[in-house]
């Protein structure tokens, strides 16, 4: 029984994974693998007190002025960066889903504002 039980522990063992475990490795000789694996885009933002700012780009540390391809980053603000490519300018956002909207009368409103709005209309 005690035979039966170690056996089956093993088994049961050899199927699950860690799943805090880093994913596996992936060698610098085989770049097909390495274009799969890929960071995305805009990770931080470094304002600096006395130097240019910087952003994390796809893991590497780019200031004002630096390239990211062909790209050159033209503009750092506290959530978001720009860069200027042959295909026109593109904002990258830390949150890319926290994009303020503009209101009806063409200002940004809280939600709050936005209630009372409402509330005055469905009168």
């Amino acid at each position: 029984m005690a035979t039966l039980f170690l056996a089956l522990a093993g088994v049961a063992h050899a199927q699950l994974t860690d799943p805090t475990r880093p994913p596996t490795a992936i060698s610098a000789a085989d770049p097909a693998a390495a274009a799969v694996f890929e960071a995305s885009g805009l990770q931080s933002v470094i304002l600096r007190k006395h130097g240019k700012p910087a952003a994390l780009i796809n893991g590497e540390v780019v200031e004002l002025g630096g390239k990211v391809g062909e790209a050159k980053l033209i503009r750092i603000s506290e959530d978001s960066i720009v860069l200027r490519g042959p295909q026109g300018d593109e904002t990258l956002r830390l949150i890319p889903a926290a994009e303020k909207k503009v209101g009806a009368g063409g200002t940004a409103q809280k939600p709050a504002q936005k209630a009372a709005q409402n509330r005055k209309t469905d009168k």
